[in-house]
C-alpha cells in the first residue's frame, strides 16, 4: 500500500475561520472522563448528518457514553482512520489564570481544557468532512472517536470490535493525539494494577498473632522497585524515548487505623511503561509469582490472609514503522522529514494491533497538555488543517 496525492503538504500559516470555530465549541463542552461526552459525540453526528453522512454508534454500559465512527465517501473499497479521543482530564485544584471551558483565543493561542489533547484534531477533521466527501481519493475517510481513552483506552475497544463485526478493513489509521504535527512511530504501553492486601489485625504488642497487611504489601512494593531498578539497569535500550527502558512505579499506598493496631487491610496501586519491545504480561506474572510466594506462612496465622489484584488498564504500547506507508503520507502532508516516539501513550497499539497500519500525528505539545491554561498555538492548528486538506487532495493508491 503506498498512497500519492497532487500537491505537497498545506501548510499555511492561517487556520480557517470555521475550523476555529468548531475547535472553540468543542473545546467548551466539559467531557471530563468522569462525565458524558454525548453533548459532542450528538453534536458531531448531527453536523455530519447534514453532509448526509450517517454514524455509526456505540455505548458503554450505561449508555451515559458512547464512540462515534462515520464514514466520508460510503462505497470507496477502502479508508483511512482519522482517530481522536473526546474525554479530557479534569482540571480540579489546577491553577489556571483562564475558565478551563472559555476557548479563548489570546496571542495567538487556543486556551482551554482538551485543546491540545485532543478536540481541536476532532474538529478540524470535522471542518474537512465536504472535503472528504468530495475528494478524488480512491479510499474513504472514516472518523473514530472514542470514549474513556484518558482513564484506560476503553471505548476504543468497542469502537474497534464494532467496526469489525460490520466487515469496514481500513487501510490505516491516523491517531490525532498532540506530536507538534511529527509523525509518530512507537510509545511505550501502559499497565495499571491494584493490589489488595488481607491480613489479620491485632494489637501491636501482640504482632505474632497477627498478619501485619501493610508490611506484606511493602514487601511486593520492595519487589516492583527491584524489578524498575532492573529494567534501568539490564534492559536493552530503545533510543529515541525520553527513558530509553521499561519502568515500574507505586502511585498510590493506603493502610492502617492506628499506631497501635496490626493493620488488617492495605492497598496500593502501581504501574509497568513498557517498551515496545518488552512484555508486560510477563512483568505482571514476576509479581504475582512473587506475592503467591509469601502467601503460604500469612495463611498458617489466618486463612483468609492473603493478595487480590485487579486490573485497571492495560494500553498496549505501538510500535510503527518509518518505511509504513501510512508513515510516508503523514510525512509529506506534514512536510516533516523525520519521526518521533512519544512517552504517552495513545490508542494507536490498540489500532495497530487489530492489523491496521497506524502513525501518531497531531497539532500541539504533549508538553501542555494536562496542564492548567492548556493551550493549542494557532500556527499548529493550520498545519493540521494543511495536512488534513493534503489528505483530501490524495489521488492514488499503488
Amino acid at each position: 500500500m503506498t498512497f500519492a496525492h497532487t500537491q505537497p503538504s498545506l501548510s499555511s500559516t492561517d487556520l480557517s475561520a470555521p475550523a476555529l470555530a468548531l475547535a472553540q465549541t468543542l473545546v467548551r463542552m466539559n467531557t471530563v472522563s468522569r462525565n458524558s461526552n454525548l453533548e459532542l459525540i450528538h453534536f458531531v453526528r448531527d453536523t455530519l448528518k447534514k453532509s448526509g453522512v450517517d454514524s455509526r454508534i456505540t455505548w458503554n454500559a450505561d449508555k451515559t457514553k458512547a464512540n462515534l465512527f462515520a464514514t466520508l465517501g460510503e462505497g470507496k473499497p477502502a479508508g483511512v482512520i482519522l482517530s481522536g479521543h473526546t474525554d479530557t482530564v479534569p482540571w480540579d485544584g489546577q491553577d489556571w489564570s483562564v475558565d478551563p471551558l472559555s476557548a479563548l483565543v489570546r496571542d495567538g493561542k487556543l486556551y482551554g481544557r482538551g485543546s491540545a489533547d485532543m478536540k481541536s484534531f476532532i474538529a478540524l477533521a470535522l471542518a474537512q468532512a465536504d472535503a472528504f466527501l468530495n475528494s478524488p481519493a480512491p479510499f474513504a475517510i472514516h472518523l473514530a472517536l472514542s470514549y474513556d481513552e484518558e482513564v484506560g483506552c476503553f471505548g476504543v475497544r468497542e469502537l474497534v470490535a464494532d467496526m469489525k463485526d460490520a466487515g469496514i478493513k481500513p487501510l490505516a489509521c491516523i491517531v490525532g493525539e498532540p506530536t507538534s504535527m511529527v509523525p509518530a512511530i512507537a510509545h511505550k504501553g501502559v499497565y495499571r494494577y491494584k493490589c489488595c492486601v488481607r491480613g489479620k489485625e491485632a494489637h501491636s504488642s501482640l504482632t505474632p498473632q497477627s498478619v501485619n497487611a501493610i508490611e506484606m504489601a511493602a514487601r511486593v512494593v520492595g519487589k516492583l522497585r527491584d524489578m524498575a531498578e532492573g529494567f534501568e539497569r539490564d534492559e536493552p535500550r530503545y533510543e529515541g524515548f525520553d527513558v530509553p527502558f521499561s519502568t515500574a512505579s507505586v502511585g498510590q499506598f493506603h493502610g492502617g487505623i492506628a499506631d497501635n493496631v496490626v493493620p488488617r487491610d492495605a492497598e496500593f496501586r502501581y504501574e509497568f511503561r513498557d517498551l515496545p519491545t518488552a512484555d508486560a504480561a510477563s512483568m505482571q506474572k514476576e509479581v504475582l509469582a512473587y506475592a503467591r510466594q509469601a502467601e503460604p506462612a500469612m495463611k498458617k496465622i489466618a486463612p483468609e490472609a492473603g493478595f487480590s489484584f485487579e486490573t485497571i488498564c492495560e494500553v498496549p504500547s505501538f510500535l510503527g514503522s518509518a518505511s509504513d506507508p501510512v508513515t510516508r503520507l503523514a510525512q509529506r502532508l506534514s512536510g516533516e522529514t523525520r519521526t518521533t516516539q512519544v512517552a504517552f501513550g495513545t490508542e494507536a497499539g490498540i489500532f495497530k494491533n487489530s492489523g491496521i497500519s497506524t502513525v501518531v500525528c497531531g497539532p500541539g505539545s504533549i508538553t501542555q497538555a494536562h496542564q492548567p491554561d492548556e493551550f493549542v498555538s494557532l500556527e499548529q492548528l493550520a498545519r493540521c488543517e494543511g495536512f488534513l486538506r493534503g489528505l483530501a487532495a490524495t489521488t492514488s493508491i499503488t
